[in-house]
């Protein structure tokens, strides 16, 4: 049995051209650059490697004013400034939140040449869904965007080299990637993730720094510590995209989705809270106090 999608859910769209608007102005196929990375001295390879990411050619005062009309149109409060290009979209639960980044993926791929972006999530459940969730929408959006050279990845310890391939590659390149293994970069090398320790061929997280990724970070309510917030910073983000239906915090809101919104478009069913006891029922027990 396969799955169908449907393409047309009015308000997927909303949320998915929120996040396009953001960039009105980058022009297409001006989002390549490359930039070296340097090889251990004990390296044996000629040359170092030179990764390929995503350039940001738009001024910040540019993304700001693009905000604010993105805003204006959804109705809400517009942002006096970008709060460090963080931009938060609501999705109430069961109206299709994984299925718009991952299509907002391939939008910003065909309209500005972004190509390099990293999916945080906060547990290996929601990692376990959002691979899932790639393969079973993978036909479905080769048959919308005319089969783009595109690869997935899910972050393995043990087999950090994917993470050069990443940052190398040309396509259209996705990494998932669980909070917890890359939050722990102290000093103390015994403290450290393997992200951070130095391999044969390089550190790994430096391939992932080296491309200044979209990060897309799944359920952001669940990684406000400093030191979560702080990991996410330390990936070199172009800018993250906050998805969710419970926000702690609205990084410059986009598009909101919230339950009274969902109901009103018949997209979640009504919940009433009854008793189990009957209303007006005089035959319980009776105590007096004397």
């Amino acid at each position: 049995m396969k799955l169908q999608f449907d393409a047309t859910q009015e308000y997927q769209l909303d949320a998915i051209k929120a996040i396009t608007d953001l960039f009105k102005g980058q022009p297409l196929n001006k989002g390549d650059f490359e930039m070296e990375i340097a090889l251990p001295e004990n390296q044996l390879q000629i040359s170092s490697d030179f990764v390929v990411g995503n350039n940001l050619v738009l001024e910040e005062e540019t993304i700001l004013k693009n905000l604010q009309a993105i805003q204006k149109k959804n109705e809400i409060e517009q942002s006096k400034e970008l709060d460090g290009k963080h931009f938060s979209i609501e999705m109430e639960t069961g109206t299709g939140k994984t299925y718009v980044y991952l299509r907002s993926i391939h939008e910003l791929y065909k309209n500005y040449g972004f190509k390099k972006f990293v999916i945080v999530v906060p547990s290996i459940a929601i990692k376990e869904g959002v691979v899932k969730n790639l393969k079973i929408t993978q036909e479905h959006f080769d048959m919308l965007y005319e089969n783009p050279e595109m690869d997935f990845y899910l972050y393995d310890p043990k087999k950090r080299g994917l993470l050069k391939n990443f940052a190398t590659t040309k396509a259209l390149q996705v990494l998932v990637i669980n909070i917890d293994s890359f939050a722990k970069f102290s000093e103390d090398k015994k403290g450290k993730n393997v992200i951070y320790q130095d391999s044969d061929w390089g550190i790994p997280i430096e391939y992932i720094q080296g491309v200044s990724p979209i990060v897309i970070v799944d359920e952001p309510q669940n990684m406000e510590t400093d030191i979560r917030k702080k990991a996410i910073e330390n990936l070199n983000p172009l800018c993250t995209l906050r998805y969710s239906a419970t926000h702690k915090h609205h990084y410059n809101l986009v598009y909101k989705l919230d339950p009274v919104s969902a109901y009103d478009l018949g997209l979640v069913k009504k919940i009433e809270v009854d008793s189990v006891l009957s209303e007006d029922a005089y035959n319980e027990a009776f105590i007096q106090i004397k």
